[in-house]
């Protein structure tokens, strides 16, 4: 697992978000899949990180100055806070969802036009696909933490 700080062009907001690696990344954020918490924006890159280097065995580490929060900004604490409420949620919420893998749209949609009975589900949307449910009025939203589909599992 890699943590990449991150940031989005709409509002600045700095945010963390750990991948399984570089390649992973670059695949999530060129198929929309990475949004910013605080805005929603999907247009985000790497924000400039300071190396993380061991302190040597001999020696204590010094601990890095507390961040301080810019005007109307919330505080590191308060976001990793949340984001930490937020997962928990989530993590609550999936076991009792259906996965419907890349069906995703046409299961929302199907639901929505009394096609199929209302159940709670999850799978997989292209930005495209996520666009027209939002433009139909259809409610969906990006599991702000990601999940790895139970194909994927082993």
């Amino acid at each position: 697992m890699i943590v990449f700080d991150l940031c989005c062009a709409a509002g600045d907001h700095r945010f963390e978000a750990w991948f399984a690696s570089s390649e992973s990344f670059s695949d999530q954020q060129g198929r929309g899949l990475i949004n910013c918490p605080v805005c929603g924006d999907d247009d985000v890159k790497k924000a400039v990180m300071a190396p993380r280097v061991s302190a040597k065995s001999n020696r204590q580490a010094l601990a890095p100055p507390p961040a301080k929060p810019g005007p109307g900004e919330p505080s590191p604490d308060l976001v990793r806070k949340l984001l930490a409420d937020i997962a928990a949620k989530q993590a609550e919420m999936l076991p009792q969802s259906r996965w419907v893998g890349r069906e995703f749209a046409d299961a929302a949609r199907a639901m929505h036009e009394g096609r199929a009975a209302e159940d709670l589900i999850h799978g997989q949307a292209s930005p495209e696909e996520a666009r027209s449910l939002h433009d139909d009025g259809i409610a969906a939203m990006p599991l702000l933490v990601p999940i790895v589909p139970p194909e994927a599992t082993n």
